[in-house]
């Protein structure tokens, strides 16, 4: 089958690789009908390598038709279509009964100390097979494998994978009062569904990012935005009585504008032996915090801060004393996408199109090109905002 494979930092390349099988009892195989970049992509595209091995299949944003089904599998057939989503779950521990799907006890990642195994996301996640490929194994699959119509465009589905349910728990975790205001950093594919489902619930939205196109397709959503600019901060507490937005959420995370030491120091260690690399970014290694520190410094006193943009850092310096001064509460994590798919389905499935869903790909191209649509979509060329591939 072909698949995107990673090749080193800032390398990607489609190859020949084997064809996903059934390996276990409880999988079905999937012929992948669409699969996305994600934003989380880029990380692994040039922060992250150290975790990764030459060959390493990428992509956690799939859609497809069963095509196996392994023997324990009650719930799915071949010819199903189905959305898969970036977490594998068994759906029965501890933590995965409790809505934590990200920490599942069976596929937790113990001699790493890192959550549930993730497709294509380094050894730190499981070293799964990714889903940007023309096939794709789906452990536990009775649980994670969502099945769907065929009525609707794939386009319509696609996003429940991960960023759907990433900003519909970025809103949830934000914990805004009735009537309140939600501010958003960064108008990537995340933050327009943050903005949008903020909006849906009833809220006003301030959204913040550098990108004109991006801050054109929120405001076809009703979404208030202003350029990212060294006053925004004054800016979004003008906008809000002197106070600041009730809640935000950082839609950006490690790869912010803005400090260029870090984003020198991520890049270089990035090319350090792995060995030393790892430990580098497992000890002393630091984020680009610029989205965070502007979310922290413009909320208002008692508010919260949502993070859904992905850190890494292990050695991050935080403001503390503002934190603790202003008693802002901070909430984050993966997504726990199991725990918020039903709910967001019918939205998805109404032909109002609520969430804007259908307002969102900016390129759909084969899986051949996605090694150029990577570097299209690191530096916010041609207009992109989200990519969708067809393998």
């Amino acid at each position: 089958m072909r698949a995107l494979t990673w090749q080193g930092t800032m390398k990607v390349r489609v190859d020949d690789v084997p064809d996903a099988v059934i390996e276990e009892p409880t999988d079905v195989v999937i012929r992948v009908t669409s699969t996305a970049i994600c934003g989380s992509d880029l990380h692994l595209y040039d922060v992250l390598g150290p975790f990764l091995a030459k060959g390493d299949v990428l992509g956690h944003e799939p859609m497809g038709v069963v095509t196996a089904v392994g023997s324990a599998i009650t719930k799915l057939q071949v010819g199903d279509r189905v959305v898969i989503p970036f977490v594998i779950a068994c759906g029965h521990c501890y933590m995965c009964e409790k809505g934590l799907t990200t920490q599942c006890e069976t596929t937790q990642n113990r001699e790493h100390g890192t959550g549930a195994d993730l497709y294509g996301y380094t050894e730190l996640y499981g070293s799964v097979p990714g889903g940007q490929a023309e096939l794709l194994r789906v452990p536990f699959a009775d649980f994670n494998a969502l099945k769907v119509g065929t009525e609707l465009p794939d386009e319509r589905y696609l996003f429940l994978s991960d960023i759907l349910p990433t900003a519909w728990q970025g809103v949830q975790y934000a914990e805004l009062p009735e009537g309140g205001v939600l501010g958003v950093i960064g108008l990537g594919p995340v933050g327009q569904f943050v903005a949008r489902i903020g909006k849906h619930l009833g809220h006003r939205v301030i959204a913040v990012d550098p990108v004109p196109e991006r801050r054109a397709m929120a405001e076809r959503h009703g979404i208030e935005t202003l350029d990212l600019s060294d006053d925004v901060a004054d800016s979004l507490r003008e906008l809000t009585d002197g106070r600041g937005p009730d809640a935000i959420v950082d839609a950006v995370g490690m790869e912010a504008h803005g400090n260029p030491g870090a984003a020198f120091a991520q890049y270089a260690v990035g090319l350090l032996p792995d060995a030393i690399a790892k430990k580098a970014m497992t000890t002393v290694g630091a984020d680009r915090l610029a989205a965070l520190l502007l979310a922290l410094d413009a909320v208002r006193r008692g508010g919260t801060v949502s993070l859904s943009g992905v850190y890494a850092g292990a050695g991050d310096p935080m403001p503390f004393m503002t934190m603790f001064d202003k008693q802002i509460t901070l909430r984050m994590g993966q997504c726990n996408v199991h725990r918020w798919r039903d709910e967001i389905l019918p939205l998805v499935e109404d032909p109002a199109d609520p969430l804007g869903v259908d307002d969102l790909v900016t390129h759909r191209v084969s899986l051949e090109e996605a090694p150029h649509m990577y570097e299209i979509f690191k530096k916010k060329q041609d207009g992109c905002i989200k990519v969708v591939l067809t393998p």
